[in-house]
């Protein structure tokens, strides 16, 4: 038990976390100038050989992390998502599975892991989820519902665009986006349905001004409750203190008495 709690403080150091960091990034470098054909030409054994020594550095930290830590390790999502991601690179890329190849990269993914103020986003994220599927939900019914009417009320006069439910959804998220839906969408309607514009901006108002909007606000609120658990508890160690305080108070009183 004296070794495991050794390993563990050693992990925790935050000269081992930065030099992990620093191993990640240039990782990522690394993985970078593989897709670079001359660089490759030029030096392609010595980047594959960094490639596995960086690999083999995250083998090392998560043997270490899984002795230290045990059984708790699989209780932690982080732990899993970075066995994960190195696992992927340790399994055969030949045949059907060449394609895992390239999903070494996300290797990368393991800052997320490694930077506290990155977590946190994502947990921020995760926590609103939940509240995200309700808006999601109530978006794409608002945005069926805008496809079936556009493509009776437009579909005759713009086949291209509003022939059917697939190209009428397709051409409303482009409107939704605000990518160029003046010019190539509205305008050229307006020039058959003058009052097509009540439609159009309608649907803006409600999908891209207030549903999106919506979902941002909920990740924002999730992102600051997430910042606020990571928090430390200031009233407990005002309390510890002010106990600490008052049992020396009353020591030094019955030393005097």
């Amino acid at each position: 038990m004296a070794l495991r709690s050794q390993v563990a403080a050693f992990l925790d150091r935050p000269a081992v976390t930065r030099f992990i960091l620093a191993v990640i990034l240039f990782n990522a470098v690394i993985l970078g100038l593989e897709t670079s054909r001359p660089v490759m030409a030029a030096a392609g054994g010595i980047i594959l050989l960094l490639d596995r020594l960086c690999l083999a550095i995250f083998i090392v930290e998560l043997a270490l992390k899984l002795f230290a830590l045990g059984g708790r390790f699989f209780r932690s999502g982080w732990n899993l998502f970075d066995l994960a991601v190195v696992g992927v690179a340790l399994l055969p890329a030949s045949g059907g599975l060449s394609v895992l190849r390239a999903l070494r990269v996300l290797r990368v993914l393991r800052v997320i892991s490694i930077a506290p103020s990155l977590r946190r986003v994502v947990e921020g994220f995760l926590r609103a989820l939940p509240g995200m599927g309700s808006v999601l939900l109530l978006t794409l019914i608002l945005f069926y519902v805008s496809a079936v009417m556009a493509t009776k009320l437009y579909g005759a006069s713009f086949p291209d665009r509003f022939g059917d439910l697939g190209a009428t959804a397709l051409t409303l998220f482009q409107v939704m986006t605000l990518e160029g839906w003046a010019d190539a969408v509205v305008r050229p309607v307006m020039e058959v349905y003058p009052y097509s514009w009540i439609f159009f901006i309608s649907f803006i108002l409600v999908t891209t001004f207030a549903v999106i909007n919506l979902l941002v606000g909920l990740v924002v609120n999730a992102m600051q409750e997430a910042a606020e658990a990571d928090k430390p508890d200031h009233a407990a160690e005002r309390h510890a203190e002010l106990m600490a305080r008052i049992e020396r108070l009353e020591r030094r009183l019955s030393e005097r008495g």
